[in-house]
């Protein structure tokens, strides 16, 4: 599996100066920063087919909000599906971005939340198959909704259960269609400090 992990790199280079900046008596102990990583299953609708891969990412959450906006924070995400290429067109599915996510923490172990994502999309086609000699990618800007839940399961490690569904826009087949990939990804995150809850 070949993953492209130079934006997840780049990601948290970029928070590396926020963390820092983060005043310790403020934030009650706590950094209100998550990481994470996880298998993905996908339904690419390119032919059909669903293609796996591992998705990181990583989130922020504001503290100095109203008690109503508590939970509500951003997210960054890269996603890098290459396992189970459709028989006969190898091909690859790369995203990355980010936006607003909210996490519902009224339960103490149990969060649902639900997101909004602009994302870099791009599809790599590894052969020609009858496309033009110039045809190997397409990139897009995609848009993506999604919810899930995470369980504590032992102090700051917290499993992930996450579906997505998104939107690309595919000008090349027709100006008004669209590949709308969905799925879920599984997985693990690591809550630094303290999650304050209501």
């Amino acid at each position: 599996m070949r993953l492209n992990l130079a934006p997840a790199v780049l990601l948290l280079f970029a928070v590396l100066p926020a963390i820092a900046q983060v005043p310790p008596g403020a934030q009650e102990g706590s950094l209100p920063l998550a990481v994470g990583a996880g298998f993905s299953n996908y339904y690419t609708e390119m032919f059909q087919k669903r293609m796996d891969g591992a998705t990181v990412w990583a989130d922020w959450t504001f503290q100095h909000v109203p008690a109503r906006l508590r939970g509500i924070g951003l997210e960054a995400e890269v996603r890098d599906l290459d396992f189970g290429q459709p028989h006969g067109f190898p091909m690859r599915q790369f995203t990355a971005g980010g936006g607003p996510i909210y996490t519902w923490r009224h339960f103490r172990n149990l969060h649902p939340y639900a997101k909004f994502l602009v994302d870099y999309g791009s599809m790599n086609h590894l052969q020609d198959f009858g496309f033009p000699a110039w045809y190997k990618s397409d990139k897009w800007a995609i848009y993506a909704v999604g919810g899930g839940g995470e369980y504590r399961v032992w102090r700051n490690v917290w499993v992930r259960a996450d579906y997505e569904y998104q939107f690309w826009k595919v000008e090349f087949y027709n100006p008004n269609s669209y590949l709308d990939p969905n799925g879920i990804t599984i997985g693990a995150s690591y809550h630094f400090g303290r999650i304050r809850t209501r």
